[in-house]
């Protein structure tokens, strides 16, 4: 790896206290091109912009994907990643789906650490506090011809962040827009999925909604995920989530709910959910909680469904009564090193790097 530290650091103008999520960005990044076949050199170089042209090929044909995952801090000042390998397997996962060269698990998971380390100051401490991490690669080729690009870029960036939603959020269960079809590229973290949710998602919003719940394209009878996150349903005791297909994206914090939960002895059943058997055990109900979950929500509780024009309220559940809540603090205790890691999931990131 070749790295270039920075001689002007921004870390005395980064307040932990008062700042935007997705809008301050570390001092450094990591970036490797694709040429002739095979990835160059790994650089880790001070952040800031990169120069292209319109005529570059991931602007004008999509060939773009990235993953979303964090670093954590805990109380002696610690620094840990969570699963990283799920996200080094899911953005190779995505990028062939899109015709796009994957990258090595040593580009991968050493460009993390390395950048992890040589900014680990940035990173915030304290409840709800991370730092959000964006690897992602797309093509860099100047033509103007759709076909698959000889050019690419993998990078990595990163945003110091906290608690996405403080509140729940409305939802509106759609019945006319999907977020993804067979045969599509739902199943892959591709940059178009995100920009053809924003249009119906702003439609959601005039009407009152913070977000949508994604129905399947062929009936709009069941659901599939909700906003960019994917979506679990409580009745009863017993929770439910669809399974993953290639329309529905197999989420990190998805698989770590379910294993948490199952650790409880939570039921938790994966099968398809249908709109229909959610809203009669509202009218019911037998309805307890209905969330989402991602990396950059962690969890999403939802207070209202908004369904054929009626807006269908969900009980208001103690941190204590919810599973949702219950099994967002098992996680965080674990991705934050309060809680022992049965699961071997936390990775630490040593002080290794040697700045040149």
């Amino acid at each position: 790896m070749i790295i270039q530290k920075t001689e002007n650091s921004r870390i005395s103008t980064f307040d932990p206290n008062n700042f935007s999520f997705g809008n301050t960005f570390i001092d450094h990044m990591v970036i490797c091109e694709y040429e002739n076949g095979k990835w160059g050199d790994v650089k880790l170089v001070p952040y800031g912009p990169i120069p292209f042209t319109p005529a570059m090929m991931g602007v004008n044909y999509g060939q773009a994907c990235f993953e979303g995952m964090k670093a954590y801090k805990d109380k002696d000042g610690q620094v840990f990643l969570f699963r990283p390998e799920k996200n080094f397997e899911r953005i190779n996962k995505s990028a062939k789906r899109l015709a796009m060269p994957e990258v090595t698990e040593e580009m991968f998971l050493d460009g993390l650490k390395a950048l992890v380390d040589i900014d680990r100051d940035w990173i915030p401490q304290g409840e709800g506090m991370s730092l959000y991490i964006r690897p992602l690669i797309f093509a860099t080729e100047e033509a103007l011809k759709a076909r698959v690009a000889d050019k690419y870029m993998f990078a990595i960036v990163a945003t110091p962040a906290k608690m996405y939603y403080t509140e729940p959020v409305s939802v509106k269960i759609s019945d006319h827009y999907s977020r993804a079809a067979n045969g599509g590229v739902g199943s892959a973290k591709a940059a178009g999925n995100y920009a053809a949710a924003f249009y119906p998602t702003q439609l959601a919003m005039e009407e009152g909604y913070e977000q949508i719940i994604w129905t399947d394209d062929a009936t709009h009878e069941y659901f599939e995920e909700s906003g960019t996150m994917n979506v679990f349903v409580r009745i009863n005791d017993t929770i439910y989530t669809p399974p993953t297909s290639e329309k529905i994206l197999d989420g990190v914090t998805r698989d770590s709910f379910i294993q948490l939960a199952k650790k409880r002895g939570i039921e938790v059943k994966i099968e398809p959910v249908k709109v229909k058997d959610v809203v009669e055990a509202q009218k019911n109900g037998t309805l307890k909680e209905v969330w989402g979950v991602g990396t950059a929500v962690v969890t999403t509780v939802f207070q209202a469904l908004g369904y054929n024009g009626e807006k269908l309220e969900l009980p208001k559940l103690s941190a204590e009564e919810s599973y949702a809540e219950t099994l967002k603090k098992d996680l965080v205790d674990l991705q934050t090193n309060l809680a022992e890691d049965t699961f071997g999931w936390r990775v630490m990131v040593d002080h290794a790097l040697e700045t040149v």
